[in-house]
């Protein structure tokens, strides 16, 4: 059955979809994330449509994932650990207009219940049961670029979307 309302926000997981889920460690501890190309310029396209935040659940490595997410991309993102994730994604969000982009043991929790769910190929088997969408990109890899232009196809954009990527490298900032 076609979705009749349009998404209002875009939440993202940020390790296992933004990053390759990797935790790189050396003698003093967490110090390194990979990030993968191309999901920042797509992310940027998209927020002419939606509103985008991150979450991330990762204490030790938070000051790696704001240094890219928040630092360098501009976005929101915020520290809520695990188990208290449903509530607080409940009292920040809308669920019945929120696109959910997640990956593990817990995001089928949320993915039930928002707008749409939208998991990577390598993503845990419950979080991909629970979406409407599955990346064939892992995470890190483009996944998020496949996922922002499947939703800009699917809600926004019935055009080809090389004409939206052209009118953003032009500097066209309106939605169109």
């Amino acid at each position: 059955m076609p979705l009749k309302q349009k998404p209002v926000d875009f939440l993202l997981d940020v390790d296992g979809i933004l990053t390759t889920g990797s935790f790189i460690y050396n003698k003093n501890g967490k110090f390194a994330k990979i990030f993968g190309p191309d999901d920042n310029d797509a992310l940027k396209i998209t927020s002419k449509f939606l509103n985008i935040s991150f979450l991330s659940s990762d204490f030790r490595g938070f000051k790696i994932s704001k240094k890219r997410v928040q630092n360098d991309m501009n976005f929101k993102i915020s520290l809520v650990r695990n188990h208290q994730r449903v509530n607080w994604i409940k009292k920040n969000f809308n669920l019945k207009k929120t696109i959910y982009m997640g990956d593990g043991i817990f995001d089928w929790i949320i993915m039930k219940e928002c707008f749409y769910a939208i998991s990577c190929n390598n993503s845990n088997k419950l979080s991909k049961k629970y979406s409407n969408f599955t990346t064939k990109a892992n995470s890190g890899e483009r996944a998020v670029t496949e996922a922002c232009f499947h939703l800009i196809k699917k809600f926004f954009y019935k055009k080809k979307i090389e004409n939206l990527i052209l009118s953003h490298l032009n500097g066209n900032k309106k939605k169109t």
